[in-house]
């Protein structure tokens, strides 16, 4: 079937628009049209190489859209479905078997190899049958009209909430929040920082208010991001370029913050963090840095009984906690609206752009 993407030919270049060719759904595959996606982090550090994929590809990893047709084996969703589209796993490793598919053992082929997980690809160039493009980045490529995705990386939502909306949820602000929820169980009447006011940080902000921490501390060096924070819920922020993060943290919270969350992947941050729990406290690591970056932490201070851990996709099993998000929202609860602004599918470019000077938080692109 044709079909329209936005192709990435080389490291760091523009996308452009090509027809394409995309396969009839395999026995456990589903094709959805794509109705919109959100741009996240991950998509620009795949086009600049920083987490490298085979190119030229279709990149796009938070799709929302409607199931136009299901292969024969698929069980869980029917043609006219809304989803939400998610991360990609095996399903058969011990991490996937043992409810955890966010640390599956074959995850970086499955998102970032460009291909199925048998070698094979769903995507053809139509101006040139022999011509290579990669697909299945994330287990869906959603900067195209349409998707090959699977049941495990598919998520129904109803039908009366609006679709374009809900793209985000499958990365970025399910990453933030579930760090939150999931991830560190964030207790009643306890401390939080977080370092980052980008989408997935905002997301944490949210979820620590409805965790019901009690002291939720935003740091970043964006003055209106940091506005926003205390909007959605931080009792306080911290601007990096004009105080003291340390000082300021241990001023807030006297013997130490319970949780931090590390978004920026910057390294003197991670060490900040880990110097800034209390005894026994928990530092998540979000933030993507390059492979072979190291971060200078004191190894006295982790005798304390204090722990660093990474965190992926905020711990989420995306068809129990997307339908939850989205409740959320819907319950005015969790106001992700408020970080989004829309473009067109032709303006992609000018979204990534965008993003990237920190211009928009998260960008959503309406395919039609």
């Amino acid at each position: 079937m044709r079909m329209r993407g936005a192709v990435l030919e080389t490291k760091s270049g523009s996308l452009a628009f090509e027809d394409l060719d995309i396969d009839e759904p395999r026995p456990d595959e589903i094709l959805v049209k794509i109705v919109a996606s959100g741009i996240c982090q991950t998509d620009a550090h795949a086009r600049d190489q920083h987490m490298p994929v085979p190119l030229p590809t279709v990149l796009g990893h938070e799709g929302a859209g409607i199931v136009d047709r299901v292969g024969s084996a698929v069980t869980s969703l029917s043609v006219g479905d809304h989803v939400v589209l998610s991360y990609q796993s095996c399903g058969h490793c011990r991490p996937c078997l043992r409810g955890h598919p966010q640390y599956c053992l074959r995850a970086f082929d499955a998102n970032f190899g460009g291909a199925r997980l048998d070698g094979t690809n769903g995507l053809h160039r139509a101006a040139s049958p022999d011509g290579k493009v990669h697909g299945h980045f994330f287990g869906q490529s959603s900067f195209a009209t349409y998707s090959l995705v699977t049941e495990r990386n598919a998520v129904r939502i109803p039908k009366d909430v609006p679709l374009e909306l809900m793209a985000p949820l499958g990365c970025g602000l399910q990453t933030g929040a579930g760090a939150v929820l999931n991830s560190l169980q964030v207790a009643v009447g306890s401390s939080i920082a977080i370092f980052g006011t980008g989408a997935v940080g905002l997301a944490s902000v949210m979820a620590a208010r409805l965790a019901g921490a009690t002291n939720i501390i935003a740091v970043d060096v964006n003055t209106q991001r940091l506005g926003l924070a205390c909007e959605l819920g931080a009792t306080h922020t911290i601007n990096a370029r004009e105080q003291n993060v340390a000082s300021r943290l241990a001023e807030l919270v006297h013997g130490g913050v319970d949780y931090i969350l590390e978004i920026t992947g910057r390294p003197e941050m991670l060490a900040m963090a880990v110097d800034s729990v209390t005894h026994m406290g928990v530092v998540g690591l979000i933030g993507g840095a390059p492979a072979g970056t190291k971060a200078p932490i004191d190894m006295l201070s982790l005798a304390f009984g204090r722990q660093v851990r990474g965190i992926v996709q905020g711990d989420a099993v995306p068809q129990l906690f997307i339908p939850r998000l989205v409740e959320l929202q819907r319950s005015g609860k969790f106001q992700f609206e408020r970080l989004v602004r829309y473009y067109d599918f032709e303006d992609i470019n000018q979204a990534l752009a965008d993003s990237s000077k920190g211009d928009v938080i998260k960008p959503i692109l309406r395919m039609a």
